[in-house]
C-alpha cells in the first residue's frame, strides 16, 4: 500500500495546543513535500437581539467584526512567518462552527491529512458537546492526526 500525502490541513485557534500540532504538521509537510494549509475558523458569537442594555452599552456586532478582523490578521501573520521557510504554505479562513468548517474545508481543498491539536474536556460539557477534534475525527473525509500537548494533564474520569 502506498500513502501519498500531497495536502495537509492544520486547523488552528492559535492556542498553545494548536501551535504544538502545527509543529507536527510542518514536519510531515517537510518530510512528504506536501502543501500545508493553515485553517483558522472564527466562531461568531451570538447575543440576544433587541437587548437595549447590550446595544446601548456596547456594540456587539462591531466587537464581533473587530475580533474577526484580528483573527484574520493573526492567520495572515502566521502564514507569512511559515512562508519564510517554505513556499508550500497557505492560509484559509472560515467563519462558522469549527468542526463543520474544518470538514467542509478538508473536502473542498482535497486534504489528504488533517493534523490538529486536541485537549480533553471532562464532565457534562464533554458528554453534551464533545470536542471539536472528536467530531472531526468521526466525520472527516481523510485521516486525522490528533496531537496532545505534553503539558496537558490527563485526569481519570
Amino acid at each position: 500500500m502506498k500513502i501519498d500525502i500531497k495536502n495537509i490541513m492544520c486547523p488552528t485557534d492559535f492556542s498553545e495546543c494548536a501551535e504544538y500540532a502545527l509543529g507536527y504538521a510542518k514536519l510531515l509537510s517537510d518530510f512528504s513535500g506536501a502543501r500545508l494549509q493553515l485553517l483558522a475558523v472564527f466562531e461568531p458569537f451570538s447575543y440576544a437581539q433587541g437587548s437595549e442594555l447590550f446595544e446601548s452599552q456596547y456594540d456587539m456586532a462591531g466587537a464581533a467584526m473587530e475580533i474577526e478582523s484580528a483573527f484574520k490578521k493573526q492567520l495572515d501573520d502566521r502564514v507569512a512567518t511559515l512562508k519564510v521557510k517554505s513556499n508550500k504554505v497557505s492560509g484559509l479562513f472560515a467563519a462558522g462552527l469549527p468542526f463543520m468548517e474544518i470538514i467542509k474545508a478538508a473536502q473542498e481543498q482535497k486534504a489528504d491529512l488533517i493534523v490538529m491539536g486536541t485537549h480533553g474536556r471532562t464532565g457534562l460539557e464533554h458528554v453534551l458537546m464533545g470536542s471539536v477534534a472528536e467530531k472531526v475525527v468521526r466525520r472527516a473525509p481523510c485521516p486525522v492526526l490528533t496531537v496532545k500537548h505534553p503539558d496537558h494533564e490527563f485526569k481519570m474520569p
